[in-house]
């Protein structure tokens, strides 16, 4: 690494001088003041809150999620547990097995804020005694019942249509029982105490029969966005500091150095969570991942300064004219990359998903914060300390391999540049094998219980996927109109003969069940009753004979006005989970005139990542001029702010080919990738270009003197922090919540094309690039039109 003292011709610009000596000599005075700022802001961390619940992904004039919710208003919520028992001898029909889900069902009753308990023990079955019309339990008393008793409640639940393939699995070896809540909105607790309360339940049932019990749900889910988020705190956290200070250990060699930037680190994320509580933000699986990520950027920018302090000390600089000059020479690109991260960070905010504006508002606050640590904290601790340069007036190996790297780029620019150009080429070209995808079942690793549990509900017993159709009959009492019933009869018998669905649940069979029972049984009218009175007097009948909690809100809304039928799904791709929303949408227009959408968790989840995607779009090319306009600025020059645009918008293009490949699913979380890279992966290229042109500016050197000075002076500080960026992200993959596990993983493929292209693809354009103008200029001189002056500085 080649570093000199200044001259008097190269005296310091007044400001970063000025800045450099003031954190010098007011050394103590800002440590002091960075203590009392970080536990200000600190202390907002009392009023940070984990929301957990799913909803928080859609923003409130998503339209889905307004669908959702009016559907939820017409109808008893869907929030719920699916419980699956299952007897270690296949036999759903057991007494000792109905007997569990018999107490089970009874004591689900009392779980916090349940709503209503669906199972087969307590589905209400209707038979015919004379002229009445009995309605009761299916099952009453199960661990007393004989062989016989045991075989008729199996046939009728393998055959009654509310039942089959919802509660209870062809085979009949496994049985569900269903709880709906009643969650508080505001409350952050009220999920996690109904787990936990669920979870007890599961256990005593568990021993006490000797069955195995098994439970997914909505209420299970948004349960395991919260601890997934627990667990990351309590495990990536702790694994990202080890990482990381091992990794700038090995690479400064220096206790202090590391001590120092373990100092920016926490600050700066105390700084930005306290920050975070301050202003109201909740913490959500994604945004609490800002912590790591915080980390990962705080020491980027504390190597920088480590690393030009140290090559300065080992050129025979003293510790404080080190710190001065390295201060002075990485002050505006440490603040211009802070800045244009910040930028890219600050784009989430077109996000559709609340927890990624708060992930991008919560980096960005810790970003800034670690530019003014690492600016002024790191160097006042490092003059207070006793620092050391191991290996004065001698290059390390990783010096003398960025100078060889230098060398070979500026001899060989053009071979490499072809080959960079065919890569990314055959790369971007891969681009088109992502589709557009979310599941979050997926989202979650298959080591959480959550997953396990909800992947052999989904292979065992019925689908979680629903979707929720409400068909208006336009008129109070409609829905026990023969008419009306038809359509909803006709839909429900399309609806099962579409590939993907495992259970429709619609009102259209309880009608057929009336109508036979209320004929003696007999099977030749189960079917639809033709009288609009005879029909409504079948539906007053039955819901009178209903016990309380077990009503038709769940299906009728208060006027009888219209009617839900709810379609429990196979496991699918969202693509196509929204493709046979928008069939069932459309079958229902063009053979019944009913204009009802599919809504449901899944739907919302279905099209979150297309709606995300396209809002991200706006906001990445709104971070993309900003970021393009700073760099300008900042460098004095469009030729240069324009070039950089290249190797910064490049390597995102690289790693959603690559991604393709590797994986070809781009859900949410990935569709974040592009705006959040774009401020990380522009720092190497501004701190290429402002050492490039600081040597041409300050040291008059050429094209290829400039590039090699590049390399040497900061190649190393790109290297490590590159490193250290890609180890962050690592670390952060190892999540298991699979929205912060695949971003993570997307963003390190980022980084490590943006390392490849600053140091290859960058050089070889400013060699190209330069060399174009000599050209142009000698053809300029030899026609006489341009003066020798010109040209002269141009050569």
């Amino acid at each position: 690494m080649s570093f000199t003292k200044l001259t008097a011709g190269e005296a310091l610009p007044n400001m970063p001088a000025r800045f450099a000596d003031g954190v010098i000599r007011w050394r103590w005075l800002i440590v002091v003041a960075s203590v009392v700022l970080t536990v200000l802001a600190a202390s907002g961390g009392r009023f940070l809150k984990m929301n957990n619940d799913y909803k928080v992904f859609f923003s409130e004039d998503n339209p889905q999620l307004q669908e959702f919710e009016q559907l939820q208003r017409t109808y008893t919520k869907v929030d719920n547990i699916l419980f699956a028992v299952v007897p270690p001898d296949d036999n759903a029909f057991s007494a000792n097995t109905l007997a569990a889900v018999e107490e089970l069902t009874e004591r689900a009753w009392q779980l916090p804020y349940s709503l209503r308990v669906d199972s087969v023990t307590n589905f209400q079955h209707t038979l015919a005694r004379g002229d009445n019309l009995v309605v009761q339990d299916l099952v009453e008393g199960a661990a007393n019942y004989r062989r016989a008793e045991l075989e008729r409640v199996k046939q009728i639940a393998l055959n009654e249509p509310a039942l089959a393939g919802k509660r209870v699995n062809a085979e009949g070896s496994v049985v569900g029982l269903n709880v709906t809540f009643q969650l508080p909105d505001e409350s952050m607790d009220a999920g996690p105490e109904a787990v936990a309360a669920a979870r007890a339940l599961m256990a005593d049932i568990e021993e006490k029969y000797d069955v195995q019990v098994r439970a997914t749900g909505t209420v299970m889910l948004f349960n395991a966005f919260f601890e997934s988020s627990m667990n990351d705190m309590g495990t990536l956290v702790p694994l990202m500091y080890a990482v990381i200070l091992l990794i700038t250990f090995v690479l400064l060699r220096s206790v202090i150095a590391t001590f120092a930037t373990t100092v920016v680190i926490v600050f700066s994320t105390l700084t930005a969570m306290g920050s975070a509580g301050h202003i109201g933000i909740q913490l959500t699986p994604p945004s609490s991942a800002a912590t790591t990520i915080i980390m990962t950027l705080a020491v980027a920018d504390s190597i920088h300064i480590l690393v030009t302090l140290f090559g300065g000390m080992r050129q025979g600089l003293g510790k404080i004219e080190a710190l001065r000059e390295s201060i002075r020479v990485n002050l505006g690109p440490v603040f211009l990359t802070s800045l244009t991260t910040a930028v890219g960070f600050l784009s989430m905010n077109f996000s559709d998903a609340l927890p990624f504006r708060d992930l991008g508002n919560i980096t960005a606050i810790g970003v800034m914060a670690a530019f003014v640590f690492s600016v002024a904290l790191l160097p006042a601790l490092i003059a207070i300390l006793p620092v050391r340069a191991r290996d004065k007036k001698k290059e390390t190996a990783i010096d003398r391999a960025i100078d060889r790297l230098g060398d070979f780029i500026v001899l060989r620019h053009k071979p490499v540049l072809l080959v960079v150009v065919l890569a990314s080429v055959t790369l971007l070209a891969l681009i088109p094998l992502n589709t557009l995808d979310d599941n979050f079942v997926t989202y979650f690793d298959e080591s959480t219980s959550f997953r396990q549990d909800t992947d052999f509900i989904n292979d065992n017993l019925s689908g979680i996927y629903q979707v929720q159709y409400s068909l208006d009959s336009g008129r109070n009492n409609g829905v026990s109109d023969p008419e009306f019933l038809s359509k909803v009869h006709g839909f429900t018998e399309w609806l099962r003969g579409q590939p993907e669905v495992r259970h429709v649940n619609t009102i259209s069979d309880t009608f057929h069940r009336l109508n036979k029972s209320l004929h003696a049984d007999n099977p030749e009218y189960y079917r639809l009753p033709k009288n609009p009175d005879l029909a409504a007097q079948y539906l007053l009948l039955y819901e009178l004979s209903l016990p309380y909690g077990l009503d038709m809100n769940n299906q009728l809304n208060v006027s009888k006005s219209s009617t839900q039928v709810v379609v429990t799904l196979k496991d699918m791709p969202s693509a196509t989970l929204r493709e046979f929303s928008e069939r069932g949408t459309q079958w229902l227009q063009n053979n019944t005139g009913i204009d009802a959408h599919g809504v449901g968790p899944a739907i919302m989840f279905a099209y979150i990542a297309e709606r995300n995607i396209k809002n991200m779009l706006m906001g990445t090319f709104l971070a993309v001029l900003i970021i393009a306009m700073l760099i300008t600025l900042a460098l004095r020059s469009l030729r240069l702010g324009a070039l950089s645009l290249i190797p910064t918008l490049l390597p995102a293009g690289l790693s959603f080919g690559f991604w393709g490949v590797l994986v070809g699913e781009v859900n949410v979380a990935v569709s974040m990738v592009a705006g959040m890279a774009l401020g990380i992966v522009v720092d190497d290229t501004v701190h290429f270009l402002s050492k490039y042109q600081r040597a041409r500016r300050e040291r008059g050197l050429d094209t290829e003197g400039a590039i090699r000075y590049a390399f040497s002076s900061v190649g190393v500080a790109i290297l490590v922090t590159s490193i250290i960026l890609m180890a962050g992200f690592i670390v952060l993959a190892q999540s298991s919540f699979g929205m912060n596990s695949k971003m993570a993983i997307l963003t390190a493929i980022t980084l490590f094309f943006a390392l490849l292209a600053v140091f290859s693809l960058l050089p070889s354009l400013l060699l190209l690039e330069r060399r174009s103008e000599q050209e142009r200029a000698k053809t300029t001189l030899s026609t006489g039109s341009e003066d020798e002056d010109y040209v002269r500085n141009l050569a």
